[in-house]
């Protein structure tokens, strides 16, 4: 197994530049999830590592070996695709050996030249592999024959079959039912911890990547935007974007000002809010910030006690949790509560409810970078 190393790449498409000057390494041994929406550049990036896309500028090791001007048979990767790609006419068999074959074929230089021995072991890695995966009763059908969750099985068996350096793994998840999405989330994880080998996984599902990855990526508009591991960019994001994608739901937010008494002042808020005021010497007074506060940091209250109050948007009972969408004079905010609270309350659509935030968990934005400047503790 090997590390891979990005060193300023940067892809563009005629005059649309994708990624721009990205510096990555994923550790050996390593389950690295790169996750951001539509278009944030993760899938090419993805083709760029496995060689099915050129690289404009920058370099792209693994380990100690520059691997851009390797055709991607040469690279020793194995992708897995969102679409399975699975040979219509081999069985699941046929399907898991080819690679395998290819492995042995450009050693010996001809295919006829495969030995009895050779073909056992063959036989024996694809029969070890399909047991993992639990598809060692379905090697005799085709894939037309099989689930959407047993295709993907087939296709992760092709390419652990082969012992790469790396995994590359490229929404494999997506065309999958939500229940058999994250049984099979815990059969890839359970599987790369065995194998313990080098894993990139791309995903535009958060809790994919908060559940699966040992660090997490996050792109947007083709640029890294944080580093680290799921709890870390949870707690601690680096900036708005972060801040709002990472999370279900998303962070809240709301312009504020920073009074000279170190209170937070926001035409939003029924009163202004304290602002621990001894360990934030380093922020401007009289300056505009952005708050960011979790939906399950905002609790119900009395009305004297209350920093915001508005009006029931939409209840989501989701069993043991309740998320209630709040319009707080025309901003809207998401609260997560649980269900044994929402006996005590009064949540029909239009009702005025009151809110506080937990002091303890503020976090402040600067309006202008969008960096975050203030973070709990």
């Amino acid at each position: 197994m090997a590390p891979v190393r990005l060193c300023a790449v940067s892809k563009a498409f005629e005059q649309n530049v994708v990624l721009h000057d990205i510096d990555l390494t994923v550790e050996d041994r390593e389950f690295m999830v790169l996750v951001g929406p539509s278009g944030c550049g993760k899938s090419t990036l993805l083709r760029l590592i496995a060689g099915l896309e050129t690289v404009t500028e920058g370099s792209i090791y693994l380990g100690d070996t520059q691997i851009n001007h390797l055709p991607p048979k040469a690279r020793d990767i194995a992708m897995v695709f969102q679409s399975y790609a699975l040979y219509p006419h081999m069985s699941v068999y046929e399907n898991i050996a080819f690679g395998l074959r290819r492995q042995q074929s450009q050693r010996s230089g001809i295919f006829s030249s495969m030995g009895h021995k050779q073909r056992q072991a063959i036989a024996l890695r694809v029969q070890q592999v399909a047991e993992s995966l639990q598809i060692d009763k379905l090697l005799d059908r085709k894939p037309k024959e099989l689930s959407g969750g047993q295709k993907q099985r087939v296709a992760l068996g092709r390419a652990i079959a082969r012992n790469p350096q790396a995994f590359l793994m490229d929404e494999p998840l997506s065309n999958l039912d939500a229940q058999l999405r994250s049984e099979t989330r815990a059969q890839i994880v359970q599987l790369q911890q065995q194998l313990q080998t080098t894993t990139i996984y791309v995903t535009h599902d958060q809790t994919e990547a908060m559940t699966m990855g040992s660090r997490i990526t996050v792109l947007n508009g083709g640029k890294i935007q944080q580093v680290d591991t799921p709890l870390n960019l949870y707690r601690k994001p680096a900036n708005l974007f972060v801040a709002g994608f990472m999370g279900s739901p998303p962070m809240n937010f709301l312009p504020v000002a920073l009074d000279a008494n170190r209170y937070l002042q926001g035409e939003h808020f029924s009163q202004p809010v304290p602002f621990d005021r001894d360990s934030n010497r380093d922020l401007e007074l009289n300056q505009s910030y952005v708050l960011g506060i979790r939906p399950e940091d905002l609790k119900p209250c009395s009305p004297d006690r209350a920093h915001v109050c508005g009006s029931v948007q939409l209840v989501e009972a989701l069993g043991a949790e309740t998320i209630v969408i709040l319009d707080i004079h025309g901003q809207c905010l998401r609260a997560r509560l649980s269900a044994d609270l929402m006996f005590t309350l009064d949540l029909t659509l239009g009702a005025k409810t009151y809110w506080q935030f937990d002091l303890n968990k503020l976090y402040l934005f600067d309006r202008t970078t969008e960096n975050a400047v203030y973070q709990p503790i």
